[in-house]
Order: structure tokens, then sequence, then C-alpha cells
């Protein structure tokens, strides 16, 4: 019984390994689709690159040879000995230095602030008492030509009275000198026109005066309420148009030298997606003894009322466009005060480090102003892997 279980199993093992060879294409059964396939041979009539493909291969066989024969020249092995490269064979991406147009850009900081033009103070030119106070509110939004307070002085009520006699008495007997004398009387006491009109149509006078916004803008300060008693030459309410907005920037010394080549400028705040057009206007003849810095203002439009004073704002400068060498940021390594790129050279996998001088263009580019030329390739990435191996080798 056991003879005939172990016939069985070797029985069965050899059909295995025999069916293991036909698949591997290693049995000659006479079946054609077990037999091994090998590659046509390539078409010598059909041209490569104006060549044969005969023709071709020779060619590349001979570069070949002239690429293995430089390699083992004395003189090309001791200048790589002195060049003191860099050797990987992995994980390295390259990129070629490029020449492009660009506009250098430059980023700065500053607050948004009211125009000192767009500043109104809103005075009382005689004494009295608030009968009405209609802007009672401070930060209120105010109209040109709103009425902002009603008031009772007994100043100008009697200067209205003069006025009205002035009229009844120039149409008797005509007078005109007194007539313009009481009416400038009037306009020296800050009545509008709308008033002075309304006694000479009416001939009536009104006991109460109302002072009106000057512009549209809104109530930044309110020194009175409903009831109160105001003097001559009091500051009532001050009323800023926040249509047009200063942006007070703050650039470092070193940025100054460029200032004259910048022409473009937008601004950006967080609280919005839209990007503003400004206009410089003036460089404030002063430093910032404890920062460092100088003060440019900037004139932005605001017709939409979306910037505020207080507002922390980024803007943006830019240059006229002229073509730059360009390197992307990570292509660049800054060690000891030096900035280094790693320079592949004409034998694969080794790589020079070479010190550059750069500067930025913006979040993405450096231009470089010396040390690399168009077209030559530098390493992109594993930058910290090559700066490990040449602090090893001791190259710098």
């Amino acid at each position: 019984m056991i003879k005939i279980m172990i016939l069985t199993l070797l029985l069965f093992t050899l059909e295995a390994q025999a069916e293991m060879k036909c698949e591997a294409g290693k049995c000659s059964t006479g079946d054609e689709s077990s037999k091994k396939v090998t590659p046509a041979k390539p078409d010598e009539t059909k041209n490569t690159g104006g060549l044969t493909a005969k023709e071709h291969a020779i060619m590349l066989e001979e570069e070949a040879k002239e690429k293995e024969k430089a390699k083992n020249d004395p003189a090309k092995i001791q200048e790589r000995k002195n060049k003191r490269v860099i050797e990987q064979l992995f994980n390295v991406r390259t990129i070629k230095v490029i020449a492009q147009k660009a506009a250098k850009e430059q980023i700065n900081y500053g607050y948004i602030v009211a125009q000192e033009s767009r500043k109104i103070d809103v005075v009382s030119w005689y004494s009295g008492f608030v009968e009405r106070l209609y802007a009672n509110t401070l930060y209120k939004k105010v109209e040109e030509g709103e009425a902002l307070v009603k008031i009772y002085s007994a100043e100008v009520f009697k200067a209205k009275q003069d006025y009205l006699s002035s009229l009844k008495f120039n149409a008797k007997r005509l007078s005109s000198g007194m007539l313009r004398g009481a009416r400038a009387k009037l306009r020296l006491l800050n009545v509008c026109d709308k008033e002075i009109e309304a006694i000479k149509t009416t001939r009536t006078v009104d006991e109460y005066t109302t002072i009106y916004a000057p512009i549209s803008g809104w109530v930044f300060m309110k020194s009175i309420n409903e009831g109160s008693s105001i003097k001559k030459q009091q500051k009532l309410f001050e009323i800023v148009n926040l249509d047009t907005v200063w942006l007070e920037a703050k650039l470092f010394q070193k940025e100054l030298s460029s200032l004259a080549n910048l022409k473009n400028f937008s601004v950006k705040v967080e609280s919005s997606t839209k990007t503003f057009k400004a206009k410089k206007l003036q460089l404030y003849p002063m430093m910032n003894p404890k920062e460092a810095t100088a003060t440019l203002r900037f004139l932005v439009d605001n017709a939409e009322g979306i910037l505020l004073p207080g507002m922390y704002a980024k803007i943006h400068s830019s240059m006229p466009s002229t073509t730059k060498l360009l390197i992307p940021r990570t292509a660049a390594m800054r060690k000891d005060g030096q900035w280094y790129a790693f320079l592949a050279t004409e034998f694969k996998g080794e790589y020079e480090p070479v010190k550059i001088e750069i500067e930025p263009l913006d979040n993405q580019y450096y231009i470089v102003k010396n040390g690399l030329s168009e077209g030559e390739d530098v390493v992109d990435n594993a930058l910290f892997m090559m700066d490990s191996d040449a602090q090893i080798n001791s190259i710098y």
C-alpha cells in the first residue's frame, strides 16, 4: 500500500514538472504557441534621422567609444579631480538655467489711513443751544447736504430779523447797500444759502438754524449731545470721506535705491479678494529709528468702501520687464553667508558646487546675477544630500 502511494506521488511530481517546462516554452510538443518568440530584425531600409537603421547603430557605437575614451583620458581625469565634484547616481533632478523676460516684484506692508485732505471739521460760528441732534451716533454715515444739528442762537436769530427788515425796507425805498450788508452778516455766521433764500421767499424768520454736512462721509468725532450748549469756535463734528484713502507702506533702507524704478502698484487686504490699484505719492523725508524703516505714501481708490483706516495691507510693486537668468528657489542653497548651486558636469552623476550671486524675483524664482550661464543644468532637489556629501569630502 505504501509503495503504491509513493509511486502515485512520484508520477504526479513528474507531470507537474513537465507542465512547468511547457509553460516556460522549453517543451518540444510541436505546439507553435510554446515556441520562443524572437524579435524581428529592424528594417535596414527604414530611415532614422536621414540614416538607415544600420548606419544609425554604427554612429551610436562610435559615439559611445568616444565618450569612453574621453572618460579614460588622463587629462580629463585630472580635470575632474581638480573640480572636487560630488557623485550622486540616484534621486537627483536637474533643471536648466533659463533666460526670460520677467519683472522683479517687491512686496511691502503698511496700514490704511484716512486721507488728510478728506477730513472736515464742522465748527460752530456762534454760541447757542442744541435743539435737535440728527447725527446722534459716532461713525454715522452722512451725505453731503444732510442735516447734522438744529441750533437756537440769539445772535443768528437777530441777524435773520435784520435781514427781513432790510427786505421790507428795500421794498419801500431802494437801499441795496443795507440789504447786501444784512445778507453778508448771515453768511459770515455760516447760515446756509437755503435758509437765507427761505427768508426772502416766505418773508418769515425761523428761530432755529440748521447745520448741514459739508461733504459725504463718516462721523469720526462728535462733541455734543441733544440739549448741549455750544460755544463759538467749538468743534462739533469731524467728518471723514473714505472714497480715496492712503496706504502708508514701510520700506527698509536698502529698498530705497530701487524706488525710482518701481512703476506698477497693487494693494491687497486679507478681508477682500479684490486687488486695488495704487498711485505712488510721496516718500516721507524721515526714517523711523526704532524700526529702521521709511514710509512711502500711496493713494488708493476706495469707491466701494472696502478699505478702512487701520487695516493691515500688502502692496506689490513691480519694475518694467527685462530679460533675466532665472533658477527656482529650490535650486539654491545658502551656506556661511554665500549662495551655492550644484552644477551638473559632463559626466553622469557628478555635480560641482559653484558660488552664485542671486536676488529674489518672486516667491518661486531667483535672478542669477553671477556664477551661472543660460542652458547650464543645476540640481533642483536633494540639496541637503549634496551639502552633506560636500562637507564630508571637504569641498567647502
